[in-house]
């Protein structure tokens, strides 16, 4: 397994050390630009990873989305949020849909329409995480069916497979480094004996070798395993980084319990270098791991809703519309085994749900300088509910919200290709 050297300051050297100071949570990144050109002299790279949360489809969400002509476009939902996902220079999210065809459908089985893949692909996301607890709505060939629909659409897969034989985790090439990402659900089997489940869809043995996912109560006899197998993979397929997306916790619970927080430490020991986490529907806290080896290792616990219908008024819970972009900054030194630091922020959203010209529309709102002359508030009203969610999150996570501007020093380009 590859070292890293987050915990060796004393070893780094002067420039890293300002790097630390410059862009460190809630810190001034307008003095990084010096440092970046000596980093990059030293043969370093600066790699943003920016990974979003559920993106949901229930009914009301695809009934938005649908044209006169009976076709779907969801891509004004990401309006206003688009610049941030395209800056980075590796965009993730949760797909917490299935695509597997024929008439779409909301809670509880959700069914998208293929457009909605083609919509986050076009908004800037490079890689489509599969693996949460709808992945099974639509059936055994609904699994390979989103797989395809998701890759046909330019987006790299991880967390569910159409072919058994294909490796459970994925490298992307980014900017000259090589990024590992390791996705996983938890079951809801109810015992050890019994035969899996995933959100009680039987999952026979033929679809359990195209998904990724871990039962609580055998973690500590085989599951742990398998998470570690995934993690060793990246490294040996030259991964110099690894990131860890994780679906668990307790739906509505603000805080992350005692089992995400025992394998967030185990994913640390293991090696991962971040990991992002989603499932309760609301954001949890974010936390900075140490791990076994000394490695300091964020942990967002949960990034909460991009978007969905649950809100207020469907669920008289106002933080489910909340959510958060999650940013982690690596600067690494590809082939040298070391990342070099790391910074870790979030942009908080909200979503806006409303009618205009007796259409429904959804929008996602960066919870930014710019809330004040959003034009979706200004449409719909709700100024005062933005800046309440605005106070929640600033609440919670001010140090990691504070400077959060533009976070990477020119983002990808629209047809590059990370997929090793």
């Amino acid at each position: 397994m590859k070292k890293r050297f987050f915990q060796v300051f004393a070893a780094l050297t002067a420039a890293v050390l300002l790097l630390t100071a410059c862009i460190g949570p809630g810190g001034d990144r307008s003095a990084s630009a010096d440092v970046e050109g000596r980093a990059e002299k030293n043969g370093a790279v600066k790699v943003t990873v920016l990974c979003a949360g559920d993106i949901m489809a229930h009914s009301p969400n695809i009934q938005s989305a649908k044209q006169e002509d009976g076709s779907y476009d969801f891509s004004d939902n990401y309006e206003y949020v688009k610049k941030y996902i395209k800056q980075a220079d590796l965009a993730m999210c949760n797909m917490e849909t299935t695509f597997g065809g024929g008439t779409p459908s909301g809670y509880p089985v959700f069914n998208a329409p293929d457009q909605l893949a083609e919509a986050v692909k076009g908004v800037g996301f490079d890689v489509a995480l599969t693996s949460n607890n709808h992945m099974m709505d639509s059936g055994s060939s609904g699994v390979k069916r989103t797989v395809k629909v998701l890759e046909d659409a330019g987006l790299d897969v991880v967390g569910s497979r159409d072919d058994a034989s294909d490796k459970g985790y994925l490298v992307e090439n980014v900017k000259g480094a090589k990024i590992g990402i390791v996705s996983y659900t938890y079951e809801s089997t109810p015992s050890a004996t019994a035969r899996k489940t995933i959100n009680g869809n039987v999952v026979d043995d033929e679809t359990g070798q195209l998904i990724n996912s871990f039962n609580y109560s055998r973690l500590s006899r085989g599951d742990y395993d398998k998470i570690k197998n995934d993690i060793d993979g990246c490294r040996a397929d030259g991964a110099d980084a690894v990131i860890c997306y994780m679906h668990w916790g307790i739906e509505y619970q603000m805080k992350a319990d005692e089992d995400q927080k025992e394998m967030a430490q185990q994913l640390a020991d293991m090696g991962a270098d971040v990991i992002f986490a989603s499932h309760p529907h609301v954001t949890q806290e974010i936390d900075i791991l140490t791990s076994s080896g000394g490695s300091k290792v964020p942990v967002f616990y949960s990034m909460g809703n991009f978007i969905s219908n649950q809100r207020q008024e469907t669920l008289n819970n106002r933080y489910t519309a909340e959510g958060m972009m999650a940013v982690a900054r690596l600067t690494i030194v590809p082939d040298k085994d070391k990342i070099q630091a790391e910074s870790v922020n979030i942009v908080p959203t909200w979503v806006d749900k409303y009618t205009e010209n007796n259409k429904l529309k959804y929008k996602i709102i960066p919870l930014d300088s710019h809330l004040g002359s959003n034009g979706a508030l200004a449409m719909s009203g709700h100024m005062s509910d933005a800046r309440q969610a605005e106070s929640d999150m600033e609440s919670a996570y001010g140090d990691y919200i504070k400077g959060v501007t533009v976070f990477t020093s020119g983002g990808k380009s629209d047809d590059s290709d990370k997929a090793a």
